[in-house]
């Protein structure tokens, strides 16, 4: 089986829930639960395929404080491999405060903290030596590595034999592919959301993202779609093709894009076809908005296995 290693943001999210309004300045508002889960996108990744079986390595920056004490801690518990993992006592940790509503959506505040000081001048190629498959996740939120640092990043990756994996959060700057493009020619899977797959490509029919953005030299597509399952188109296909989700009630959404992501590498790193990865990634999305947490629904491979199988 190959292995992986997850580059990108770590986040100490802090779930309220439920939360149906604010409450006015100077008033308490009860609330059912306050906890405290491990985040982002690179973070939910790696603890997730190391639930899943693959072994992980994260490679971003924490703060030198309680939060970023916590995510290590909690990497270590799950046994992901933390040398890739730097501590800066001059950033704090990445944070974010969720308010989920009954139905489960959510509301945030955020720090960038961190993730936006990370940069490649962090990154220790030689833990990359033992992992075949990299993820790049996050893209965006890292003021410092978005754009050259992230090419150059992803070029000396595949110069180093590498499969290459990208997933990207919603620029709130607008530059989209300003700061992506010169990347594409160096992923073999860009992972983006619809939304986020449409601002790239300028186009909003999936059939169209994946020409655009095959055009710009990204290998194969896969295009989160929600609850409608994923839009794939491999480099091989002469047509992308949908792989229906399942359908499920949902509690929470947070991590759910992260999770279809890990169920496909999870996938791909035990040699399963694009299709059957995308299949398995679905089931992965899926159990993920039935518990509250980016990570809590991952108990085994084979367990997914089972639930993708489910009609």
């Amino acid at each position: 089986m190959k292995k992986a290693a997850c580059v990108g943001i770590l986040v100490a999210d802090i779930i309220v829930e439920p939360v149906s309004k604010y409450p006015e300045k100077g008033l308490l508002m009860p609330v059912n639960s306050i906890t405290l889960h491990n985040g982002g996108n690179a973070m939910t990744a790696a603890v997730n395929l190391k639930k899943l079986g693959v072994d992980t390595a994260i490679i971003g920056k924490v703060g030198a404080d309680m939060f970023g004490k916590y995510l290590k801690a909690r990497l270590a518990d799950t046994g992901v491999d933390t040398r890739g993992l730097s501590i800066d006592a001059k950033v704090q940790t990445s944070a974010s405060v969720l308010m989920l509503d009954k139905t489960g959506e959510r509301s945030f505040f955020h720090c960038v903290g961190a993730n936006g000081a990370f940069s490649l001048s962090d990154i220790d190629f030689s833990v990359l030596e033992d992992y075949e498959l990299v993820f790049v996740t996050g893209s965006f939120l890292m003021d410092t590595f978005d754009g050259a640092e992230t090419m150059e990043f992803l070029k000396r990756c595949k110069q180093l034999g590498k499969t290459t994996f990208l997933d990207v959060c919603w620029d709130a700057s607008g530059r989209w592919g300003g700061l992506l493009d010169m990347s594409m020619p160096y992923i073999d899977f860009l992972m983006p959301s619809i939304d986020e797959a449409i601002k790239l490509a300028g186009a909003e029919e999936p059939e169209k993202i994946c020409s655009v953005l095959t055009a710009r030299g990204a290998k194969n597509i896969v295009i989160k779609m929600g609850g409608s399952g994923c839009y794939l188109k491999t480099a091989q296909m002469q047509q992308g093709i949908l792989l229906p989700s399942h359908r499920v009630e949902a509690v929470d959404t947070t991590g759910a894009g992260d999770s279809f992501c890990s169920g496909f590498i999870a996938a791909y790193a035990r040699g399963e076809s694009p299709e059957e990865c995308a299949r398995i990634a679905n089931a992965a999305g899926a159990g993920c908005v039935m518990k509250t947490g980016a990570t809590t629904w991952a108990e085994s491979y084979e367990k997914l296995l089972d639930f993708a199988r489910e009609e």
